[in-house]
C-alpha cells in the first residue's frame, strides 16, 4: 500500500470523536495515529488497525499480529471488541462506515482536492476510466487511475488487488496521488464498494453510469438491489454531476431519482445532452462525429471496434469535457486512444485470422462482443468462454446461451472454477444446449484455445472470452499461472 510521505500524526481522540466510537479507555489524548491499515501485514509503527467483520473470518483475529508490528489501536464491532486488549479498542456499531469516514479524514479529504472521477455500471468501467486517463494525459493533466487492471499515479503503474480499494488504501492512494500533484483522479466504483462503504467519506465531482445487466447476483439477492447499490453513488453525498448512458434501461431510470445535475449520453438519440451524429466504421476502426453540451461538435477518428466501445468512447469524451478538457484536443487525441488491457486485445503473431482476449463475463458482455466479432469479419466467429466458480450461478445458463447464439463455433471450457468442480460448471452452462461439432465442452483451458486456433480459417475471428487481462487461474484456493493472451500466442504460433 502506498502512503503519502508527509502526514502529520493525528489524535487518536480526535479520530474517536470524527466516527462516533465508544472507547475501552478515555486516555486517548496521549496518543497519536500516524497511518490506517485495513491489513494487519500492513501495518507500521503508530497504525490504527481496523479490524471488520468478513464472511469467513473476523479482522479481530490478526489484531495481535497488528499489534506486534507496531498498532497503537484497533477500531472494531463490539464483536471484535471482545478479544483485543494490551491496546485502545474503538468500539463502532458501524466499522465499515467508521473506517471510510476515518480515512478521508485522517489524510485531510484527499479526493477532494483532486478533481475526482468515478465510474460505475456492470460492463465499461475499466475501459472508461483507462479512455479517460489517456484522455486527461495526452492533456497535460497528471492523473491518477484507480480499477481493475491497475492503478496508475501519473505514468507510473501499481498492481490492483480490487476494483476499488479498502477505504483505507483508498484514501491514501488519494493524498499520494496529491502529494504528487495530480490533478485529477480516475476510479472505477464497484458496487461491493458502495455496499461495503469504502468509498464513504469520498467524494467526485463527476460520477458517470454506463449500464446494468445480470450480474453478482451471487452478492446481491436480485436487480433491483444491484440498481440500489448502484444509485447510492448519484446523492449529493458522493458527487456533483452525474453523467448517465440512457440508451441503458437502468440509466434511463436513475436521471428520474438522482437529486444531481444530469448529463446524459446516446449513441443514438439525438434529444441527450451527448450523442453520436454519425458512426462510420470499417475493418481499422471508426469515424465519428459527435455533438455535445452546447451544441459542440467534434470529428474525429477512432481505433477502436463495436458499439459498446463507442458507448465508452463517448462517456469518456464527455466526461473530459465537462472536466474541463477543450473539445479541440480532444479531437486530436481521439486516433491515439488504445482502450484496456484485456478488453478486445489483440493477439497479433502475423496470423491470417484476428484472435482477441476480453474480460466479458456476463450474459451481455458476452452478447455485445461477439456482436463486434462480427462486425470485423466476414468468416466464422469462433470463441471460447466458461464460467467462474461460487459466483452467480444464474448466469451461467445464460452465458452458455450467449456463447451459442453469438458464436458460428462455441467451446466451452473452465474459467476460475475456484472450490466447485469445472466439469459441474460446464454442465450448467449446456444444460439446455445442444453443442453439435465442431462446437464441443472442453475442460482444459489452455487445450480449448488450441482447439479454436486450430479450427480458425484465414478471416475467421478466434475470440477469447472471461479473463482478460487475468494472469492467474484460481483452482482450489490455489492461484495458478495463466494468461489467456500467453496461451493464445503460444496456440497461434504451434499452429504456424
Amino acid at each position: 500500500m502506498q502512503r503519502p510521505l508527509t502526514n502529520p500524526g493525528k489524535k487518536l481522540s480526535a479520530l474517536c470523536a470524527i466516527v462516533g466510537a465508544d472507547s475501552t479507555t478515555q486516555d486517548l489524548e496521549k496518543i497519536e495515529v500516524r497511518g490506517i491499515a485495513q491489513a494487519s501485514d500492513l501495518v507500521l509503527p503508530g497504525d490504527l488497525f481496523i479490524a471488520l467483520p468478513g464472511e469467513k473470518f473476523h479482522g479481530a483475529q490478526f489484531a495481535d499480529d497488528a499489534i506486534a508490528r507496531g498498532a497503537v489501536a484497533v477500531l472494531t464491532d463490539a464483536q471484535g471488541a471482545k478479544t483485543i486488549k494490551d491496546v485502545p479498542v474503538l468500539i463502532s456499531a458501524n466499522p465499515r462506515r467508521a473506517a471510510g469516514i476515518a480515512s478521508a479524514w485522517f489524510y485531510s479529504e484527499p479526493m477532494r482536492d483532486l478533481y475526482s472521477i468515478g465510474v460505475t455500471g456492470t460492463n465499461g468501467k475499466t475501459t472508461v476510466t483507462t479512455l479517460l486517463h489517456q484522455i486527461m494525459m495526452a492533456a497535460g493533466r497528471d492523473s491518477g487511475l484507480i480499477g481493475t487492471v491497475e492503478t496508475r499515479i501519473g505514468v507510473e503503474s501499481v498492481a490492483s488487488k480490487r476494483t476499488t480499494p479498502e477505504s483505507s488504501d483508498l484514501q491514501a492512494l488519494s493524498a499520494v496521488m496529491r502529494e504528487r500533484h495530480m490533478r485529477n483522479l480516475i476510479m472505477e466504483v464497484s458496487s461491493h464498494a458502495i455496499t461495503f462503504e469504502r468509498i464513504r467519506g469520498s467524494h467526485f465531482a463527476v460520477v458517470g453510469f454506463t449500464n446494468l445487466s445480470q450480474d453478482h447476483l451471487d452478492f446481491h439477492k436480485d436487480m433491483e438491489d444491484y440498481f440500489a447499490a448502484k444509485a447510492k453513488l448519484f446523492t449529493f453525498e458522493y458527487a456533483d454531476l452525474a453523467v448517465i448512458n440512457v440508451d441503458d434501461v437502468y440509466g434511463k431510470r436513475l436521471t428520474t431519482q438522482t437529486e444531481l445535475p444530469v448529463v446524459t449520453l446516446s449513441r443514438s438519440d439525438s434529444s441527450a445532452t451527448w450523442h453520436y451524429v454519425s458512426i462510420s466504421s470499417d475493418y481499422v476502426g471508426a469515424s465519428l462525429s459527435i455533438r455535445g453540451s452546447g451544441g459542440i461538435l467534434i470529428e474525429s477518428k477512432t481505433s477502436l471496434h463495436g458499439g459498446f466501445n463507442y458507448d465508452n468512447l463517448l462517456m469518456a469524451i464527455a466526461i473530459a469535457v465537462e472536466s474541463g478538457v477543450d473539445p479541440i484536443d480532444i479531437a486530436a487525441i481521439l486516433p491515439t486512444l488504445t482502450g484496456a488491457v484485456g478488453r478486445l486485445e489483440a493477439v497479433r503473431l502475423g496470423q491470417n485470422f484476428t484472435a482477441l482476449v476480453d474480460y466479458a463475463h456476463s450474459p451481455d458482455a458476452v452478447k455485445r462482443v461477439l456482436e463486434t466479432a462480427r462486425e470485423i469479419t466476414d468468416g466464422k466467429v469462433i470463441a471460447v468462454l466458461g464460467c467462474g466458480g461460487d459466483r452467480d450461478k444464474t448466469k451461467r445458463i445464460q452465458m452458455g446461451q450467449a456463447l451459442h447464439d453469438g458464436a458460428d463455433i462455441a467451446i466451452y471450457t473452465s474459467d476460475n472454477p475456484r472450490s466447485e468442480k469445472p466439469a459441474d460448471i460446464l454442465v450448467q452452462m449446456v444444460l439446455d444446449i445442444d453443442v453439435v461439432p465442431p462446437s464441443e465442452v472442453i475442460v482444459d483451458r489452455a487445450q480449448a484455445i488450441r482447439a479454436a486456433v486450430n479450427l480458425a480459417q484465414p478471416g475467421d475471428v478466434v475470440m477469447v472470452l472471461g479473463k482478460g487481462h487475468e494472469k492467474g487461474q484460481e483452482i482450489n484456493g490455489e492461484i495458478l499461472e495463466f494468461d489467456d493472451r500467453i496461451e493464445l500466442a503460444k496456440a497461434i504460433e504451434d499452429k504456424k
